[in-house]
């Protein structure tokens, strides 16, 4: 081998060899910045997600799942205000913040699923569920949620949970935006009594009346359009 090739190849190695912890140090950094981002995109009581991302996470199913997999679920804690009023904001805060944790971890046996805080004491989650076991499963999740909660005192909570859903194969071709108003009207039904749980939203559901883009009920709906 000529005396200049020789020369060459430990230049050759030290620059391989520089650039292999620099090519590393990118990657944690991505992965780090990564984890910051979604940090900063959940909601600091519960550490869920918001809406924007629970909407992509739908539309993905959508793309990638049979429709009759892809669920949507609105969930609506019961008598929020009567524990603000009976115990205290803090302790509201607490049974939020408790719904929070039963989600996660409900969604992380479940990779494909991804729940999010709504607003107030009213969850989304978006899961892929084989049809055959869907309703076992919702189920499943409704008691996990309406576990009891120890107070400080030795006082108990029992929280219950309206839930409606959404399946895609039930609506094809709707958007995110539709299949959660769907599954937001099929919560209604729930709670007001009209409808037993588990109910499934209709297309009347999804394509329900909205009053200043609210489903009828919601706070706000009953308002001038010019009032919310």
């Amino acid at each position: 081998m000529p005396a200049a090739t020789l020369l060459r190849q430990p230049l050759r190695t030290l620059i391989v060899a520089a650039t292999v912890p620099l090519a590393l140090a990118a990657i944690v950094d991505d992965v780090r910045m990564r984890r910051r981002l979604d940090a900063a995109r959940r909601r600091p009581l519960t550490g869920l997600h918001g809406r924007d991302v629970l909407v992509d996470r739908i539309d993905r199913q959508r793309r990638t799942s049979s429709g009759d997999d892809v669920h949507v679920l609105v969930l609506d804690g019961n008598g929020l205000n009567a524990v603000n009023d009976s115990y205290g904001r803090a302790t509201g805060d607490t049974l939020i913040r408790v719904y929070g944790r039963r989600l996660t971890c409900w969604t992380s046996g479940r990779p494909s699923a991804c729940a999010a805080r709504l607003g107030g004491d009213e969850f989304g989650v978006a899961a892929r569920l084989p049809a055959r076991v869907a309703l076992d499963e919702l189920a499943a999740l409704r008691e996990q949620l309406q576990q009891p909660l120890a107070l400080d005192g030795g006082r108990v909570l029992h929280p219950t949970v309206s839930i409606g859903f959404a399946r895609a194969g039930d609506l094809p071709g709707e958007d995110a935006g539709r299949l959660l108003r769907g599954a937001d009207k099929a919560m209604y039904e729930v709670k007001t009594g009209r409808q037993a749980f588990p109910y499934r939203a209709t297309y009347a559901d999804a394509y329900a009346e909205a009053v200043n883009g609210r489903r009828a009920g919601r706070p706000g709906a009953h308002l001038p359009a010019g009032a919310v």
